[in-house]
């Protein structure tokens, strides 16, 4: 479906780090089917919206998760890799 002048700027990805990122509406809809932070446990070291953006970038990109930008998610979850 081609894009119209009316839908155009609903859809549009300037903002954004990358383009695969989620838009902060696209994040409201996801971040509900998502596990709560919990009491119990070590707490998290990375936000899960930043996770999420890694794995998109990983699908729309094709490349190798050792191989993503320094300023998405390291692939052992702390921050030295």
């Amino acid at each position: 479906m081609p894009w119209t002048k009316t839908t155009r700027s609903q859809y549009r990805r300037d903002g954004l780090h990358y383009t695969s990122d989620l838009a902060d509406g696209e994040w409201d809809l996801l971040r509900r089917f998502l596990p709560e932070r919990s009491r119990l446990g070590r707490p998290r070291q990375v936000e899960l919206r930043a996770v999420v953006n890694a794995i998109l970038y990983v699908l729309e990109t094709g490349c190798q998760w050792r191989a993503l930008p320094k300023d998405l998610p390291p692939r052992h979850g702390t921050t030295s890799s």
